[in-house]
């Protein structure tokens, strides 16, 4: 049976109508409470901040409470509320929605719930979807943070199936929610036991890694990271030398090795790379501030780098194979200061940091043996760490196996007749 044809049969005829949320429901904003309000035991309370964190859909208690003198001045959620974090520096998480199953629950500001009288979880399952993605962004304000409000958020209109029969239209909703609760209960335990699974090949892959880099007496020479190359980093770029989108992605420390948020022209760029010092392909950047030691491969892409934040050691891999020096940094035994506000790692230290080189004084023989350490390596590397190998791939797999079901189950057409009355005279 088509997934069409049992959507068909679900519906048995019935009229699916598209209603603004203010239309059967309301929105209450929470107020005054804070992180630094949460003590041990008390009354329940959720921070909206917590929405993002440790819960998933749905949930029934709460990690978190608070006296109950503060809780009598807070507004609270009840049994079969929408729970809505309504603020986040990403427009993909603004309007993450919680399905309340517990009991009162006292609630924080820049989070709100929605009360009303549908299936809670059909509600939060819909708000997962593109549909609704879609209708929300048009009402997305803010900089840097990015909110909604509660009025904006009562134009959005939804599918209620058979609304004049609510009974019926309950029943519905409900058979929708067990089939995406069967998804989301397969896609829990697969992704449980998956993580567990690549939990294990990290460690055995840890393990190879330590095994393989360290060595006993006589087969190696320690030798300093300066004897294979100088330490480089690139030219310094001035903040009004960025620009919040451009030509040429500007990674800074906080962004190393992830998405930018800033970039600088194609003009600058190519001077720089030509005047000053800038990474060959394969050569491997270095974090030097923050998490020190964080390791990226640079793979020849355009992009530019936050002067002594990121560095890298200079190597034509006569000595030493960048792929070696990548793993090496790994568990490298790095000098590091610490004696201000962030912890550093200076370009002496870097240069004074030993490394294993196996029969240095064989160069050919040295450089087959870092490569048959790197060939083992790599396999578990791309086992454990490989988006588009090996178990994180499985766990993504499962996740839009979800999605696909839930935009498939919650899509209806907006007929001339579905849509209501309201809505009509609106237009």
């Amino acid at each position: 049976m088509s997934e069409l044809s049992f959507i068909e049969k679900l519906l048995d005829g019935v009229e699916v109508e598209w209603k603004p949320l203010g239309q059967f429901g309301e929105f209450i904003r929470g107020n005054g409470l804070q992180k630094k309000d949460f003590i041990e035991t008390g009354f329940p309370a959720i921070h909206y901040g917590q929405i993002y964190t440790k819960y998933g859909l749905q949930a029934d208690k709460t990690f978190t409470f608070v006296s109950e003198g503060l809780a009598k001045k807070l507004r609270k959620a009840s049994r079969n509320d929408l729970l809505l974090a309504t603020t986040s520096e990403n427009d993909e998480d603004v309007v993450k929605p919680l399905a309340w199953l517990g009991s009162a629950v006292a609630i924080s500001g820049d989070m709100m719930l929605f009360r009303h009288e549908q299936n809670v979880k059909y509600l939060a399952h819909y708000f997962l979807t593109e549909e609704f993605q879609a209708q929300k962004r048009k009402y997305i304000s803010g900089a840097k943070v990015r909110r909604v409000s509660g009025g904006d958020l009562a134009k959005i209109i939804i599918p209620i199936p058979c609304p004049d029969n609510p009974k019926k239209s309950l029943k519905i909703q409900a058979e929708i929610v067990r089939i995406l609760d069967a998804f989301t209960t397969y896609t829990a335990e697969l992704t449980a036991e998956l993580t567990a699974e690549l939990n294990l090949r990290k460690q055995q892959y840890n393990h190879y890694r330590d095994q393989l880099l360290s060595f006993e007496d006589g087969e190696v020479e320690w030798k300093p990271l300066g004897w294979v190359g100088d330490v480089r980093m690139c030219k310094r770029i001035m903040k009004n030398q960025t620009k919040d989108s451009g030509d040429i992605p500007f990674f800074k420390i906080g962004t190393f090795g992830k998405e930018p948020n800033a970039y600088i022209s194609k003009k600058i760029f190519e001077e720089y790379r030509e005047k000053y010092s800038y990474p060959a392909i394969g050569e491997v950047l270095i974090s030097a501030s923050g998490t020190i030691g964080r390791a990226v491969i640079f793979d020849g892409e355009n992009a530019y780098f936050q002067d002594s934040n990121i560095v890298w050691i200079e190597n034509n891999e006569s000595k030493v194979l960048n792929k070696y020096l990548f793993y090496f940094y790994q568990i490298a035994n790095w000098s590091v200061s610490d004696g201000g506000v962030i912890k550093r790692l200076y370009n002496d230290n870097i240069r004074k940091t030993l490394i294993p080189v196996p029969f240095p004084d064989e160069p050919e023989r040295s450089l087959e043996e870092q490569a048959r350490i790197v060939a083992i390596l790599d396999k578990f590397d791309a086992l454990t760490n490989s988006i588009s190998e090996g178990l994180p791939r499985e766990i993504e797999l499962r996740q839009q196996q979800y999605e696909y079901y839930r935009d498939l189950l919650l899509s209806f057409p907006k007929s001339e007749t579905g849509v209501s009355k309201e809505l009509k005279e609106q237009a």
